[in-house]
């Protein structure tokens, strides 16, 4: 087992994710850049400072997840830090899709079933099938940190509220996904509760990534800041929590 702690960060190749495994690079960490296609994992991974690596690691194929574990065993032998990151709006043909196609398409009354269930194998299942597969190594760690990157659009709160202005722009699928990220947020702190594991969700707000066709207000560089700062809680740091670099978020 190497002494330097170990970060996995999903979906890693670009944008928010490859944000957070470049600023956990520069706090000494051995980050693992999670990619679908492990050739762009390696491009992202070099240019990233500090000890970067790829790994091949798709969020809907168990086969995927399984390898991906079984190599952080066995080259490793550890893992600190798990970042959930990876996540979709839409089915997976979106790139170049607007926000407010997207929008449109996600209507509850003419959303495709295909783009619903799509949305929630990523958003949703993926992150329960990684979290599963990588907790063994993480309950080894001196502190375990699980980071599930959720967004404001999943607060019920939120959006039940009628000044809430973009209330319908996450549909029937994305904020419900979203949603149901951040329960199960609370239920790996729930059964975590008790050991060195902190489990939180985060929102990095809205960051220009090909998520929502690079419209959003915020860099990559500030939507990493509230999952980095979560990544690297320290023993008296809260699990079971939803919150983004202003504070707390409610669910």
């Amino acid at each position: 087992m190497q002494d330097r702690p170990v970060a996995l960060v999903t979906g890693a190749n670009k944008g928010i994710g490859h944000a957070i495994a470049k600023e956990l690079a520069a706090r000494g960490h051995t980050v693992l850049v999670g990619s679908r296609d492990l050739a762009r994992g390696e491009a992202a991974a070099r240019e990233i400072t500090g000890d970067a690596r790829a790994i091949a690691l798709d969020v809907t194929n168990a086969g995927s997840i399984a390898a991906a574990a079984a190599r952080i065993r066995r080259e490793l032998g550890r893992l600190d830090v798990l970042v959930n990151n990876a996540g979709i709006a839409k089915g997976p043909a979106q790139s170049g899709v607007t926000v407010d196609e997207i929008a449109l398409s996600g209507r509850p009354s003419v959303a495709s079933l295909a783009d619903v269930r799509d949305v929630f194998e990523t958003n949703v299942f993926g992150v329960i099938a990684v979290t599963q597969a990588m907790l063994p190594l993480l309950r080894e760690a001196p502190a375990g940190r699980i980071v599930n990157v959720s967004s404001r659009l999943g607060s019920m709160t939120w959006l039940s509220d009628p000044a809430t202005s973009v209330r319908g722009v996450g549909g029937v699928a994305y904020s419900p996904s979203k949603s149901a990220l951040n329960a199960v947020t609370i239920a790996f702190a729930h059964e975590l509760a008790g050991t060195a594991i902190k489990v939180n969700a985060v929102c990095p707000g809205y960051v220009a990534t090909d998520l929502n066709n690079h419209s959003g207000t915020r860099t990559v560089a500030e939507g990493a800041r509230e999952p980095v700062r979560l990544a690297l809680l320290g023993p008296d740091g809260p699990t079971g929590t939803f919150s983004d670099d202003a504070g707390p978020i409610p669910w």
